[in-house]
Formats: structure tokens, sequence, C-alpha cells
């Protein structure tokens, strides 16, 4: 089972979009997925076709109560199990400072997770895909400590890329309490390749990450855009749009990466 964070500070850059479409696209790719919201917009679990102000157990239950990430599962019209957030998680970073070890509590049920899977290894899950908000707090750091590696959505935009350094910087020291933590790959959204400004910081960012770029490019695309309105990950709204291929490639490259 890979642990996967899909981490930036910086909103508006594809996390979400990221994180709901390559749970699908692994899905599709008959992995049995489970995406884990640690948001408290809970646009990942709309995005998945999930009431998120209906659901009977959140990740606020997980955190707060003790509550088992396996009893707060549920399945998603998406086709793939989902373990939902919503506005339960706000001012989370607050509730938990009181906690001991505050910062490994997601960690815990994780391992808890992993040990009632090694016993049932029928359901075991390939990927846990975790959908990080967009700030580095508490609950972002406490997904970075129990995450395998981190990828990373990065819009090609020079603002990003300082916060792509801050992020590094973060992951680097939190290797202390996690030394499995890395990158595991940096991928290029909502790319426009007409945009000279695009395709520089794009240059720059394969100059300075090398290999740990994703070679799959993220498009701008309509359909992207449309489907969580839907309540739908593209490859399930529109599966022949780019947005949907796109993933599909990415999701392959993520794999590849597993082997």
């Amino acid at each position: 089972m890979e642990i996967i964070a899909i981490a930036n500070q910086k909103g508006g850059v594809g996390k979400t979009t990221t994180a709901v479409n390559l749970a699908a696209s692994l899905a599709a790719k008959r992995k049995h997925v489970l995406l884990i919201d640690l948001d408290p917009q809970g646009n990942a679990t709309s995005g998945t076709g999930l009431d998120k102000n209906d659901l009977e157990l959140t990740m606020a239950d997980v955190l707060l109560d003790g509550v088992s990430l396996s009893d707060a599962i549920e399945r998603s019209p998406a086709g793939f199990d989902v373990i939902g957030a919503n506005k339960e998680l706000a001012g989370m970073d607050v509730t938990l400072m009181g906690h001991t070890n505050s910062h490994e509590l997601f960690k815990t049920a994780v391992a808890d997770l992993v040990s009632s899977q090694l016993k049932s290894s029928k359901d075991a899950y390939d990927y846990v895909i975790i959908d990080c908000a967009p700030s580095l707090n508490l609950l972002t750091i406490n997904a970075l400590v129990a995450t395998d590696g981190v990828i990373i959505p990065m819009q090609c935009e020079y603002y990003a890329l300082e916060g792509l350094a801050d992020l590094s910087q973060t992951i680097e020291r939190l290797t202390e309490l996690n030394p499995k933590l890395h990158i595991r790959g940096v991928v290029r959204t909502l790319y426009d390749a007409r945009n000279t400004l695009a395709r520089d910081v794009s240059a720059e960012l394969e100059a300075h990450f090398g290999d740990l770029m994703y070679k799959t490019l993220i498009p701008r695309n309509v359909r992207l855009a449309e489907a969580p309105a839907h309540g739908l990950p593209v490859i399930a709204y529109e599966r022949w749009s780019k947005g949907a291929r796109a993933y599909q490639k990415l999701a392959a490259e993520v794999i590849k990466q597993s082997r």
C-alpha cells in the first residue's frame, strides 16, 4: 500500500483536481484506491459524488475522536473508496494543539489501517491518495508525517515557484520525523503551451527537478473545470477529453514508479 500526499500550500494550482482525478484514473486501471480528504473545504469529497454535509463519519471524527479510518470509509459513486471531510475540520489546528504528538495523529490512524489491511490482503489498497489543504497547517503536517511520498501539482508561473521552494524546505525538515518522506514527483497543471511564461517556467522546473518532473502535462481544459459541478472525476464525465487522457497518462507514470 503506497501512501501519496497531494500537496501545495498555494491555492488554485489544481491540487484537489489532481487528487480526485489521479485516484479515479488509478481505479480505472484496476487499482484498489482510497482517497482521503484532509481539506476543510471538502472539495475532493464533493468531487467524487458524495454529499460532504451528509457523511456519518469524516476525518474530523478520526482525528478528534479516535474513530478508525476503516470505519469512516465510504464507497463513492466514482468507483473508489473515500474518507470525506467538511467544515468540521476547520480550526483543527487550534483544537489539535492540546493533544500530545498532535502532528502524528493521522500517522497513528494510518498505521492502524495498514495493520488491518495486512490481515485482509484481499481488500488491501494499492494506493492511498491524500488531498491536503492549500496551506502548511497542522493538517498538512499530519499528512506529510504519515505519507511515503509527495506529488506536488505546480502551475507554471513564478509565484508558484516561490511556494514550491517553501514546500521543498518543509519536506526536508520533516524527514527528521518521517525518514521515508520525499518528493515523488512534480506535475505541471493548468498548462497552456501557447503561453511563453508557462514554457519558460516549465523549462526552469525541468532544469531544477530533473527526473522528478512527470512527463505528463495537465492542460487547461473545460471538461476538467466542469466535472466537479457534476460530482464526477473527469474520466467519468468526459472520458476522451484532453484532461481525462492527461490524468490517465499521469496514473500510468505513478504506477510505473511503483514497480
